[in-house]
């Protein structure tokens, strides 16, 4: 089997404001871009990081994310400061769903709800735990 690779689109009311909002927030560089004949964006690449994510304006056979009540999809950015990079978010427009802390299962993580319905985990790894630690203490909790 030849490589594979997969890189996530989003789907969005306002595709403009979202590039902006991921370039602010996640430091975000967009690579393509293609409009259709309304200014529409039709599709955009971005790279945040390592890792590429599309995005696109909402149509008649894409629903934006918020107008199916959210994105049952959460991404996760593993980063070396979730504290400084939640803050980014939150300063860009996104809304806490729950704070960064150190959890029971060896992360420092939190959660955020951007503008256009995404939710995205922050996230680094505090603590190097076996699978069985990890389920003892979600045991326990």
């Amino acid at each position: 089997m030849s490589e594979i690779s997969v890189t996530p689109k989003l789907v969005v009311d306002g595709a403009d404001r979202a590039i902006e909002f991921y370039r602010q927030a996640l430091g975000a560089e967009q690579l393509v871009r293609y409009e259709g004949p309304d200014g529409a964006v039709v599709y955009a690449e971005l790279r945040i990081g390592g890792s590429l994510l599309s995005i696109k304006d909402a149509d008649q056979h894409d629903p934006s994310a918020a107008a199916i009540g959210g994105s049952p999809v959460l991404f996760t950015l593993d980063v070396d400061d979730p504290d400084a990079v939640g803050a980014a978010l939150e300063r860009a427009g996104a809304t806490v769903v729950f704070p960064i802390d150190d959890q029971p299962y060896g992360m420092r993580q939190g959660r955020f709800a951007d503008p256009f319905g995404i939710q995205w985990i922050v996230s680094r790894t505090s603590e190097d735990l076996s699978a069985d630690e990890v389920q003892q203490r979600l045991d326990a909790t």
